[in-house]
């Protein structure tokens, strides 16, 4: 279910606001589509909008200055720049003013949903972190489903980490739990009283992510009109859950790092230093020491963080949890849902089904599928065809290039590093041309932020439109 209700576009081509009017409106938003700045700026005080997709370039009123008003008035707006290829450096310092994301035209409709779908995950985050600290922590009923060893494996480490305060980096494929590692870490510990606030590091652009860790001063930069708390604050006697944090960029990874040498930060723009007692929990699915290697990582903050690590074992390794888990969402779709009568199980085909799939998108995969499962099944019983069709049907194989290295020759460059870089060139070609060119698709099947993506294709020097032509 969508987060977001209704969206304002403003761009001064007609053809623009046609087609997202035609796409949003269709996927249920209430969008209302302006040519300026100006307009924009009145349609916005006179409704309340969740969303601003604004143009970069537009006539009487420049989208910067729409969005540094729009976010000065209606600060929990969420707004995402759109901009002409000439005009990308104006779109990236849109981000740093505070745009969530932004989208290079011309883009297809899909580019647009995909960076909606993302901003109402990070709203849904920041609004479960609300709840969270207004309830004084995590409460007692969100815990962990699992008998298989793999598991029992991992809850005997969080049995005998969570009463220290050691940091803890979590690791694991996408969709794994690692969260729920963390909260359980959390709710186990002597801070269970206390706060538990997570942020994922990759939803929140690189010009932010200080201010939102660390809080600000007045007038620290444009706009900041009084003083904010940061996330590190508002978790003070408790624990903070950095999720992706291979995504921190080099300032906050100074910052980060003398939190955790002195206990101490110091707020953007702010001359003194304040203390705060926080345990840092932290989790990524890329290979931190690898980050390391190539400079993007710092070696001293690596080691702060993997003081202990706790793996969370992908669904595939955990095999006898399937229809455990699957049960466990059958119920609770079952109530959240409100399905009368409710579904009661599962027909002998369909557990086939669900116990002899790979799952490569893991645990979160295994939710998504029980929810329309739910949602589809006529009776009593989820049947096969009430599951998605790749768990019974079997696709082509997608057409991917062959890149497992080749054993060198004694003559060749034996550069470890090179073949390192030669090898991530290709899986980033091959990314952009699976999804024609799509760079928000090809982040996520490469498992990286899109703004690493952008990083990685200039530094390459890939031309995402040729490769995408390729696909």
């Amino acid at each position: 279910m969508a987060l977001f209700r209704s969206i304002l576009v403003a761009d001064d081509e007609p053809s623009v606001r046609h087609v997202l009017t035609l796409v949003l409106s269709g996927l249920g938003y209430e969008v209302r589509a302006v040519a300026d700045g100006e307009e924009a700026l009145r349609e916005l005080s006179a409704r309340g909008y969740d969303v601003l997709l604004c143009d970069v370039r537009m006539p009487r009123r420049d989208g910067l200055s729409v969005l540094r008003q729009a976010l000065a008035e209606h600060p929990g707006l969420t707004v995402v720049v759109m901009s002409a290829y000439g005009s990308q450096e104006q779109a990236l310092e849109a981000v740093g003013a505070g745009a969530y994301d932004y989208v290079r035209k011309p883009f297809k409709p899909e580019e647009i949903v995909f960076v909606l779908r993302k901003a109402e995950e990070r709203e849904r985050l920041l609004r479960e972190n609300r709840r969270l600290q207004a309830s004084g922590g995590v409460s007692p009923g969100e815990g962990i489903l699992g008998e298989s060893e793999p598991m029992r494996v991992v809850m005997r480490q969080v049995e005998r980490l969570a009463p220290v305060g050691t940091t803890v980096l979590i690791t694991g494929e996408s969709g794994t739990g690692k969260e729920l590692i963390a909260r359980a870490l959390h709710a186990r510990s002597p801070r269970a009283a206390m706060p538990f606030v997570a942020v994922n590091c990759g939803a929140i652009p690189a010009g932010l992510i200080e201010s939102e860790l660390f809080g600000h001063a007045r007038g620290a930069f444009t706009d900041a009109r009084t003083a904010r708390r940061g996330l590190f604050s508002e978790a003070d006697g408790g624990t903070l859950f950095l999720d992706e944090v291979g995504e921190l960029p080099p300032p906050a990874q100074v910052k980060l790092l003398r939190v955790l040498q002195e206990g101490e930060l110091r707020p953007v723009g702010e001359n003194r230093a304040e203390k705060v007692d926080v345990r840092v929990l932290a989790a990524t699915l890329r290979d931190l020491g690898r980050l390391v290697e190539r400079g993007e990582f710092r070696e001293d903050l690596y080691y702060r963080l993997n003081v202990v690590n706790v793996r969370v074992p992908p669904l595939r390794e955990r095999h006898s949890d399937i229809l455990l888990l699957a049960r466990s969402f059958l119920l609770r779709f079952n109530r959240e849902l409100n399905r009368e009568p409710p579904v009661r199980g599962f027909s002998p085909e369909a557990e086939a089904l669900l116990a002899s799939y790979a799952w490569p998108g893991n645990v979160r995969e295994l939710e998504n599928a029980m929810e329309r499962a739910v949602l589809l099944a006529e009776g009593e019983l989820i049947l096969p065809e009430n599951l998605p069709e790749r768990l019974w049907s079997t696709p082509a194989p997608a057409s991917t290039p062959a890149l497992t290295p080749t054993r060198p020759s004694s003559e060749a460059n034996l550069s470890l590093k090179q073949a390192i870089r030669d090898l991530e060139e290709s899986y980033i070609r091959a990314a952009l041309r699976r999804t024609r060119g799509n760079r928000t698709r090809a982040a996520e099947v490469l498992e990286i932020s899109h703004r690493a993506l952008l990083y990685k294709i200039k530094e390459y020097g890939i031309d995402a439109d040729a490769e995408g032509e390729r696909g």
